[in-house]
């Protein structure tokens, strides 16, 4: 018999409830940050029942979360948040973090404007599309041998900068600087190494790319004058992961999930949804191999930012730090973190999952660069290669709202099957081109899978994320030039 529809409850314009007697097991209730206009179309799939699954699990405290972004993924939805207490039975799920763990966003000012760039914008695109390993099982011709790639899993972008491929700057200014301590390399499996061997400093493919953009409207001047941004301004943003490494780590862990859940009694509603406690052997094992996999992730950007420098300064004669290129951030999504809530009046160490959700810790927190803390942390949201993206600022509604954190992007409508099918008889890359957008891909298929309509207007869903006080609209930016696997 199927399930009866999920119900919710409209708290108020920007948040929605689904209670926590809706589905058998709910451990706490759900909580999906929306408007009227984005609840319809999240209405349309099934990822509210996956919002409900989510909350089942042992030790979730709150509520499990969606953002605006949200969709239908393997096990938990794209866009989900839960944090799980160790201490209460809270377990780990690799389902609740995803594939491409670590796969992240990063955000460079430059000095250049629109007007000095266009000139040269097909130019461009060409040198990065040319310079920028992308595609499907693409490899970097940076080669590291095994020790080195063990250095890579332990120290990710610390480690990178150190040979040489950027500043201490940029550590400073990517999230858990580039870092997270407690990977172990010898989590992993031989299968995960291969798969990973040769692919730091790679794009990837999918929903992966490097775009040459230009600022087109400021929100918060204040804030916008300390990234060094005005309007017209040219920034570089570049979206990728852990490659073939973190699929193969997420592959592993779900089978040793899989046993765990066997071992220690843990029903589940869904079998995607496999899990370990925190604390379990296996839950510590799948957070070191998690975490030399976001290490890997860390260093893959850096390197890719490297690459994006040398390009400009190949085009433009001159170094990359006249050009200002500089890092604003680097943020980082598909990842849990341990990290310290008031709950009930006590702080508590909890295990927050972010799936397809970027971090957004306001104003003072202690793990902000110490020229960011009085801002607070930038919240970077791709939008599509056609529309906008944004750079915004995290805020306190977020830790008492969401445990810390912001969507991560506009999120799909549209599968990737459709959207090939749709753009049947079109040409996705002309289309982009009659905007001013200069986009180049492995094939066709990119650009068609990867078509403005296959995702969310960005703009609706970032007004969601300020509106509901998450985080705050410093800066919108808009697409000239792409490069995608």
């Amino acid at each position: 018999m199927e399930p009866q529809p999920i119900q919710v409850k409209k708290l108020d314009d920007y948040r929605w409830e689904i209670p926590k007697g809706a589905r058998p097991g709910m451990r706490v209730p759900g909580l999906i940050f929306a408007d009227e206009a984005l609840m319809k179309n999240i209405l349309s799939d099934k990822s509210l029942e996956q919002v409900a699954n989510v909350a089942t699990l042992p030790g979730i405290v709150k509520a499990s979360m969606a953002m605006p972004d949200i969709h239908w993924g393997y096990g938990a939805p794209v866009g989900g948040v839960a944090a799980t207490d160790p201490e209460a039975g809270g377990v780990i799920s690799p389902g609740l973090i995803g594939y491409d763990i670590n796969c992240g966003v990063r955000l460079l000012r430059t000095n250049l404007t629109e007007a000095e760039v266009r000139p040269v914008l097909r130019n461009l695109v060409n040198q990065l599309f040319r310079d920028i390993p992308c595609g499907v099982g693409a490899g970097g011709d940076i080669k590291f041998s095994k020790d080195q790639e063990r250095r890579i899993l332990t120290d990710g972008a610390q480690w990178i900068v150190k040979q040489g491929y950027g500043t201490a700057s940029d550590v400073e200014h990517t999230e858990a600087r580039g870092r997270l301590e407690g990977a172990d390399p010898d989590k992993l499996s031989d299968r995960a190494y291969e798969r990973g061997k040769g692919q730091v400093g790679t794009l990837g493919s999918g929903n992966h790319f490097l775009e040459v953009q230009v600022v087109d409207q400021i929100f918060d001047e204040k804030a916008a004058q300390v990234f060094g941004l005005r309007e017209g301004s040219v920034t570089v943003m570049i979206h990728s992961g852990s490659r073939g490494l973190g699929y193969q780590v997420c592959d592993d862990y779900l089978e040793a999930a899989g046993r765990a859940c066997a071992k220690y009694g843990i029903s589940l509603v869904d079998r995607q949804l496999v899990c370990a406690p925190v604390n379990s052997p296996e839950g510590r094992d799948y957070l070191a191999a998690m975490r030399a996999a976001a290490n890997y992730a860390w260093a893959n950007r850096q390197l890719l930012m490297h690459r994006a420098r040398e390009v400009f300064e190949r085009i433009f004669s001159q170094g990359w730090t006249k050009l200002g290129m500089s890092l604003i951030y680097d943020v980082a999504h598909n990842i849990a973190k341990m990290e310290s809530y008031e709950m009930d009046g006590k702080e508590k160490t909890l295990c927050v999952h972010r799936k397809g959700a970027t971090r957004a810790f306001p104003p003072g927190h202690p793990e902000l660069p110490e020229d960011y803390r009085p801002l607070g942390q930038p919240v970077i949201i791709p939008g599509d290669m056609g529309r906008n993206s944004y750079l915004l600022l995290g805020s306190a509604g977020a830790i008492t709202g969401s445990f810390g954190s912001a969507c991560h992007g506009a999120g799909r409508v549209m599968s990737r099957t459709a959207a090939v099918r749709s753009a049947k008889g079109r040409s996705i890359r002309q289309e982009l081109e009659a905007k001013g957008i200069i986009a180049m891909a492995r094939g066709r298929a990119g650009l068609d899978e990867e078509q403005p309509s296959a995702y969310k207007d960005v703009n609706d869903v970032v007004r969601v994320v300020h509106e509901a006080g998450l985080s705050k609209r410093v800066a919108r930016m808009r697409p000239i030039g792409v490069i995608k696997g």
